[in-house]
């Protein structure tokens, strides 16, 4: 597996041994920054490295960064552009977990959004399986979704992550491979660092955004796919205990992609794997992200074909 030496910071690609902030800086004290993660998939029957959805996610970014009073000097299509470059002077040839992340960068103490000015950094790293393969064994976590009116979910803000590691690792020190994290009204919000999916009568539900979840991108990508297979999808709250009925559970995400959950709280899910629906979700999802879905293509943004700046 390759290892990164490039890095976007401070207006320019740079060797990753110069990509550097101090202690001091009020992002890294605070938690005031904004990131995004991309993938990107490598297709080897064309020798093509595609991104997903990057626009998506660069549009999503922008509009974190604007949650935290950042004005950010780059355009989503800015950001693209940087990115492909990025990518082309690491030259990957696997897959690939991209992190740009935009941050208050003024060196002094105090807590506040004002008067700080800001910057962005984008590096890319291999990436390998994100959750365990063959079914994920998760339990509800004593730990709250944050709320809108606190930390909003929506915007993906680096300080609010502290909620998804206390839920993760609670989850691991139990024995389970992943949290579930029900809002401050006691219905499910959404994993970790994922958003969550469930089957019942062979319908497909998902909690809504207004549930204290991330937009996701991915959570969107399933939702479009399961609509053209003709699979019947509503968004709606979700009670703790339908996840104990559901046929299928699983969770969705950039890092994740689609992960199927075969046991909640040592309830079996269904059958104890994964299920006919999430296989031909996931199915679908593996082929389309490597550029091979032609009805999909739009969706991938090809790094070493694509023209440069």
């Amino acid at each position: 597996m390759a290892k990164n030496r490039f890095a976007f910071f401070r207006g320019a690609i740079r060797p990753i041994e110069e990509a550097k902030i101090s202690v001091m800086t009020s992002g890294f004290n605070y938690g005031t920054g904004v990131f995004e993660g991309i993938r990107a998939f490598w297709n080897a029957e064309e020798q093509e490295l595609f991104v997903f959805r990057m626009r998506e996610h660069y549009l999503r970014l922008l509009r974190s960064a604007r949650v935290l009073l950042m004005d950010l000097p780059y355009s989503a299509d800015d950001l693209g552009q940087i990115t492909l470059e990025l990518l082309r002077r690491e030259g990957y040839r696997e897959d690939v977990y991209i992190r740009p992340i935009a941050y208050k960068s003024s060196e002094e103490i105090g807590v506040r959004l004002h008067n700080l000015e800001c910057d962005l950094a984008i590096f890319a790293v291999p990436f390998q399986a994100y959750l365990p393969e063959g079914g994920i064994r998760a339990m509800v976590s004593s730990w709250r979704r944050v709320e809108d009116n606190a930390i909003p979910a929506r915007a993906k803000i680096t300080g609010a992550y502290v909620n998804s590691a206390l839920a993760k690792t609670e989850a691991y020190l139990a024995g389970f491979d992943e949290a579930i994290v029900l809002n401050e009204d006691g219905q499910v919000a959404e994993g970790s660092a994922e958003n969550l999916f469930l089957v019942r009568e062979g319908t497909l539900i998902t909690p809504p955004i207004t549930a204290n979840i991330l937009e996701g991108i991915t959570r969107d990508t399933v939702i479009a796919l399961a609509r053209d297979l003709g699979i019947p999808v509503v968004e709606r709250p979700v009670d703790r205990t339908e996840l104990y009925l559901a046929e299928e559970v699983f969770l969705t995400g950039t890092a994740a992609g689609l992960a199927p959950v075969v046991e909640i709280d040592r309830r079996r899910i269904g059958a104890g794997k994964p299920g006919p629906i999430f296989t031909r979700l996931r199915d679908l999802y593996e082929r389309l992200v490597r550029g091979k879905e032609p009805r999909y293509r739009a969706w991938c943004t090809p790094v070493y074909s694509a023209p440069a700046r």
